[in-house]
């Protein structure tokens, strides 16, 4: 099993989202990362090579981008978005990845 940790950004993220799709992304994250986050899924996937996170979890519109430190055992969410067409918006604005 891994533990998840949030960034302060992602934090910040999170709290930007209504409290429904708060609990959405969090029951998810929880569903979905804590015991096989490195398994390519239909709705996880590693990204190409960027400075921001390693994975990318699909949650309808919303995308939760990760790390993981497999020694540890530890899954590290950078960020918390929604992407639109092939565009990431974080808080309401786009941002490259």
């Amino acid at each position: 099993m891994y533990d998840i940790e949030l960034t302060p950004q992602a934090i910040d993220d999170l709290r930007w989202f209504r409290k429904h799709e708060q609990q959405e992304i969090a029951e998810t994250i929880n569903q979905q990362l804590r015991y096989e986050p490195v398994t390519q899924a239909r709705n996880r996937k590693p990204m190409r090579p960027n400075d921001i996170a390693e994975w990318e979890l699909r949650v309808r519109h919303f995308r939760i981008l990760y790390s993981v430190d497999t020694v540890v055992r530890i899954v590290e969410i950078q960020r918390i978005g929604e992407k639109r067409g092939n565009r990431f918006f974080f808080r309401g604005r786009e941002e490259d990845v």
